[in-house]
């Protein structure tokens, strides 16, 4: 989830607390209720390994984010550490187009999952597909005037909403531990090793969010020590808390609940031992989630689109802004208007597909950073090498498992992919035709 950091009021700095919980909120944002049940689908009974070898990933990856964001100590974050690594300013601008897409992936994500757990709650029945519709895409539309008039959720309510979901999970995975099937979970890999590896590289967007702790290294206390605790104990208990649930999930849900209630599978897990107030509670727990996850990422991705025009990357329209307030009005009606076309004509595994990818590549893109630049930031190869090699090759494990099952997808990634290189070798500033 992409978000601001907050800003500390009166010259105070974020404590090692406030890192994490941004940390955290960052990660639980959304995607844990929406990717569960892709990753029973592909990964079976090894979904929970699934969401721990993501994790590994992350804390690869995070370190990588330590080093580098202690070394330039800069709020552009990974578009500052691609400049410094590549001599090719057009990389670095590949890579800030690339993030653009993303968070306009998990904005699809989070408002799809809005209106699946919203649309359950509802009762579902034949207009529960209308209902799905009408509610991610009132979701967006609302914050989309929050954000425009400029009233945006304190660090405290952001923090409350933390506590709050980070709490109903817990209690879910604590009591449903009790009722866990040994036959549900057992044998492990019942559907092998290459769907634990599908099933890893497919929910990896559910990680998405940490990195952001490294652009708030200027405004926490005693970074040197508390910039690479803020991270790695964030992917640590997100990490616990995403196993936990995993396992529970898994151990209470049937094949075909998994194949029938896909997209709002943890609601349905907590039915056995919590009955109907269970499926209610995860629920509420979802749509408290998402929405929090929603107006922190369209502010920050506003702000990113805003930025990327003043660079010159994207066309000066997204860097309009409100005379009062400063806000990014043009940018943020262009990242809805596309999320919204997205999130209704894609279904779930799509818009998971494209995110997760596209994050995959994103953070191999920052170990491959680290790596270059490892005696300047003081980091051993063997980290960023090792982030870089399961990064990439779970994006090329994705794209094998799209080739194979949705070619269409595949094929749609690759072309976003290409207009994005296309857009910055041509049309920015530093692309080809400006320098001409």
């Amino acid at each position: 989830m992409m978000s601001s950091a907050p800003r500390p009021a009166n010259g105070e700095r974020l404590s090692l607390r406030e890192v994490i919980a941004m940390g955290v909120g960052g990660m639980i944002g959304g995607g844990i209720f929406s990717v569960l049940g892709l990753a029973i689908g592909e990964a079976g009974h090894a979904a929970p390994i699934a969401f721990a070898l993501g994790g590994v990933i992350a804390l690869l990856t995070g370190h990588a984010y330590t080093r580098l964001g202690l070394s330039f100590r800069s709020d552009g974050g990974s578009f500052t550490y691609l400049e410094h690594a590549f001599s090719s300013p057009n990389i670095a601008g590949i890579g800030g187009w690339l993030l653009l897409v993303g968070y306009i992936g998990t904005l699809a994500l989070y408002a799809y999952t809005f209106g699946a757990y919203g649309s359950a709650m509802f009762g579902g029945g034949p207009a529960q597909v209308a209902m799905h519709h009408f509610l991610e895409s009132l979701i967006l539309l609302v914050f989309l005037s929050i954000n425009l008039y400029g009233v945006k959720a304190s660090g405290t309510t952001e923090l409350v909403i933390v506590t709050i979901k980070v709490l109903i999970l817990a209690l879910f995975a604590c009591v449903g531990l009790v009722y866990v099937r040994a036959d549900h979970v057992l044998p492990v890999l019942d559907k092998g090793p290459a769907g634990l590896v599908m099933g890893a590289a497919l929910v990896f967007v559910a990680y998405e969010g940490f990195e952001l702790i490294a652009n708030a290294v200027n405004e926490m206390e005693d970074p040197e020590r508390n910039l690479g605790r803020g991270i790695m104990g964030s992917v640590l208990i997100t990490i616990a808390v995403y196993v936990l649930v995993a396992l529970v999930a898994v151990g209470n849900l049937t094949a075909q609940d998994i194949q029938r209630y896909q997209e709002y599978a943890l609601a349905v897990a907590a039915r056995p031992f919590l009955g109907e107030a269970g499926f209610l509670l995860i629920g509420l727990a979802a749509l408290l989630s998402t929405a929090s996850a929603i107006n922190a990422t369209l502010f920050g991705t506003a702000r990113l689109g805003m930025v990327m025009a003043t660079d010159e990357a994207l066309p000066k329209v997204f860097g309009f802004r409100t005379q009062r307030k400063r806000i990014p009005w043009a940018s943020l009606l262009a990242i809805t208007a596309v999320t919204l076309a997205f999130v209704n004509v894609a279904d779930l595994s799509m818009i998971a597909s494209f995110a997760s990818a596209t994050f995959l590549l994103i953070f191999a893109a920052i170990n491959l950073s680290a790596l270059r630049l490892r005696r300047r930031i003081a980091i051993r190869a063997a980290v960023p090498l090792a982030g870089l090699v399961l990064a990439a090759g779970s994006w090329g494990a994705l794209c094998l498992y799209l080739w194979r099952t949705e070619p269409a997808t595949l094929g749609s990634l690759g072309l976003l992919y290409a207009a994005v290189v296309a857009a910055e070798l041509l049309f920015s500033r530093r692309g080809i035709l400006r320098r001409r």
